[in-house]
């Protein structure tokens, strides 16, 4: 799964741009400028940042400057009301990776988001290959030579996110929120009846394998 962070300080702005790209599979967190989007990034992996440049607090090019200045390679698309070429110039020449104008195009936006996702090499293939093992999020299916398991919706997705960041623990309420969503009314109780599934359907392959850690939750850990 794709993380991206929408940074901006218009609220309207943020759930368009948050609607647009989750239709698209990714996985959306928002901040309202550039101090809200560094606490994000202290809590979760991001892949990529949609930043606005005009914000409160520290604007898009201080945030970009701070990042590059830390040796942060994030891809950054970073988008403005300011056409000028300067705006434009100062936008690269503190770190941002591309660069868009007011009024959104949103399928152009999508395309650029993909370009630099290619071009940080972060897997689009929506598949995890661990050794023999591949994880198809197109087909739910975790496959390797002589076995395949289709896995319903959410197991797959369960174990799908384990994998993407294999030794990262994740609590049960982190997970319930992501693959649930926050507004779910399911306990997060679920969370522990899908880990003894996928545990269940898994106990023979020796590729991978579910920790439970006691009092924070769960951590997937590659074997051999």
């Amino acid at each position: 799964m794709i993380h991206i962070l929408v940074v901006d300080d218009d609220k309207n702005t943020r759930r368009l741009l948050k609607a647009v790209l989750e239709s698209e599979m990714y996985t959306v967190h928002t901040a309202e400028n550039g101090e809200d989007a560094l606490a994000v990034m202290d809590r979760e992996h991001i892949d990529l940042a949609v930043l606005d440049v005009m914000m409160p607090k520290m604007d898009g090019y201080e945030f970009t400057k701070l990042l590059r200045e830390n040796q942060n390679n994030l891809p950054i698309l970073m988008i403005s009301a300011r056409q000028l070429p300067r705006d434009k110039h100062k936008g690269f020449l503190v770190g941002t990776d591309d660069y868009m104008t007011k009024p959104i195009d949103e399928e152009e936006m999508l395309l650029r988001i993909k370009a630099l996702l290619r071009r940080a090499q972060i897997v689009n293939e929506r598949k995890i290959v661990i050794g023999d093992v591949v994880l198809d999020y197109d087909s739910f299916t975790v496959k390797k030579p002589g076995q395949m398991q289709e896995l319903p919706q959410k197991e797959f997705m369960l174990l799908y996110k384990l994998l993407s960041y294999p030794g990262k623990i994740f609590t049960r309420i982190q997970l319930m929120d992501e693959i649930w969503g926050a507004q779910s009314e399911t306990g997060w109780e679920t969370v522990t009846v899908h880990i003894g599934r996928l545990r269940r359907r898994f106990e023979d392959w020796e590729e991978f394998k579910i920790e439970s850690v006691r009092g924070l939750g769960y951590k997937a850990v590659k074997c051999g």
